[in-house]
């Protein structure tokens, strides 16, 4: 079902799972990020983790535009989250040699390492929430959780 039907196409029931889902989606949200926050190595926020671990991930250069649509948020967000991480000397930032206007952000020996010691600070909290649950069940919820995103992805913007 496209996500713009109306109420009268769907059943009074899906309402009710919907807002239970989007309410456990919500929640469990906050609680991750709280939990995680709460790990990372003094000064660092959820966000300059994020755009480290993508640039580590990648392991190649990005524009802030880039970062900004990748993490869907504005250039100004994305910006003042770069400009903390070049201050901290996690990310360099350069200019394009073809196009002066244009920027480019790769991380630095040092924010790799500093992404390391966020992973490795957290990680143990939320592998014990994953043994907690049970890895089966988990298993099951990641096909439906990635479906759910990929749906949101679909409509940001």
């Amino acid at each position: 079902m496209p996500l713009s039907a109306t109420k009268t196409d769907r059943p009074q029931a899906n309402d009710r799972l919907a807002a239970s889902l989007f309410a456990e989606v919500l929640i469990a949200e906050q609680l991750s990020r709280n939990l995680i926050g709460k790990a990372l190595p003094r000064g660092m926020q959820i966000s300059h983790f994020s755009v480290l671990n993508l640039l580590a991930h990648v392991n190649e250069e990005r524009t802030p535009a880039q970062l900004a649509q990748a993490f869907h948020v504005t250039r100004g967000a994305m910006t003042n989250t770069l400009s903390r991480l070049e201050w901290a000397g996690h990310v360099h930032i350069r200019p394009d040699w073809d196009d002066a206007r244009r920027k480019f952000v790769s991380i630095s020996p040092a924010g790799r390492a500093a992404r390391d010691a966020a992973i490795a600070a957290f990680m143990p909290l939320i592998a014990g929430v994953v043994d907690d649950i049970g890895a089966d069940k988990v298993r099951t919820a990641l096909p439906v959780l990635r479906e759910l995103r990929n749906r949101l992805e679909g409509n940001a913007g």
